[in-house]
This record gives C-alpha cells, structure tokens and sequence, in this order.
C-alpha cells in the first residue's frame, strides 16, 4: 500500500512539474532580436482576417506550398486563432494548421507570438505595414523567418521594393526568398 501511494504522490509531482512548466512556456515573453522594430499603435481588430503569403523564407513546414494564406480570429479572451492554409504541390493536397497567438510583452505593439506546437512559441513581428492594413512584413525570432503578407494575392512593385530594402538593411538575404504562388 505504501508503494502504491508513493508512485500515485510520484505521479502527482509530475503532473504538477509538468503543469507549471506547461505554463511557464505559454506565458514566457520571448526575446525580440535587437534589429527588430515592431509596428506601434498595432489594431489588433484591423489585423485580423485573411492574409495571402505574397513571399516568405522557406522552412520545413512550408516546403512546396502555394496558395499560401493565414487567416486571424480574435477570442474573447484576447488571444488570436491562427488558420494557415495551402497547397502542397508535390502531395497535391490541400495542408491545414490551426495554432493560436497573442501578445508578447505589451498590447498595441506588433510583436506577437504564435505556435501550432502545444506551449512551444515563435516569435512574430510586424516590422512594416501600409495604414491600410493591406499589406505587412513579418520577421521571425532570427534571420531565418520573414514573410511578406497581403489582403489581396498580390503587391504593388513599389510596397514590394520598400519591404526587400528594409528586410536587407536589417540582414535578412532577400535573394532567398520564396515569391508564393497565388491562383
């Protein structure tokens, strides 16, 4: 009997361990590189809604998509339903992800992150965006994440030149870039 209740008070502790730590990841404020500046007076209501993937730097869950779009959901309680969606080219088959964001740090600012792994979470900051809310550069945690995003599946020449200067002024090679196609 005192086995039994050594592994069920065991058992207990690791549930409470995992617990906190499950919620220490959810709640932790991830570092924003220092390059970054993130877009202020950020309407988190504006934001939300339909994005098209105009360009992005590739990654694994990425590869060999098109018709690439992330569509945002405000909660009631603050935080934001995320909905990627496109179009694996080589399994030719439509590729959903749901994940979730909300703030990291303060309200207001464009500096979000998002994850679509349990507590692991991504750093996603706006850098750049029209007044309109039509189109948005996004950077990652490193130089290894940057997306150009648009209301429409595509950008006019001058916002997409404006965002490829800004993005190599801050380090990231746009030469790597994947250019999303939109049918």
């Amino acid at each position: 009997m005192k086995s039994l209740n050594k592994k069920i008070i065991s058992g207990l502790a690791i549930a409470g361990i995992g617990g906190l730590y499950y919620a220490w990841l959810s709640n932790r404020k991830l570092q924003i590189p220092s390059y970054v500046d993130v877009v202020s007076n950020f309407d988190t209501q504006q934001y939300m809604g339909k994005w098209y993937e105009i360009a992005r730097l590739d990654f694994k869950y990425e590869k060999n998509l098109s018709d690439v779009s992330a569509t945002y959901f405000l909660n009631k309680n603050g935080t934001i339903e995320v909905y990627n969606r496109g179009f694996d080219l080589i399994e030719e088959k439509w590729t959903e992800v749901k994940g979730k964001a909300t703030f990291n740090g303060e309200e207001g600012m464009g500096a979000l992150k998002v994850s679509f792994f349990g507590p692991f979470y991504s750093g996603y900051n706006v850098v750049m965006m029209e007044p309109d809310y039509e189109t948005a550069l996004v950077f990652g945690e490193s130089h290894d994440y940057m997306w150009i995003l648009s209301r429409e599946n595509t950008i006019s020449e001058e916002v997409k030149q404006k965002y490829l200067l800004y993005a190599q002024e801050k380090g990231y090679d746009v030469n790597k870039l994947t250019w999303t196609k939109q049918d």
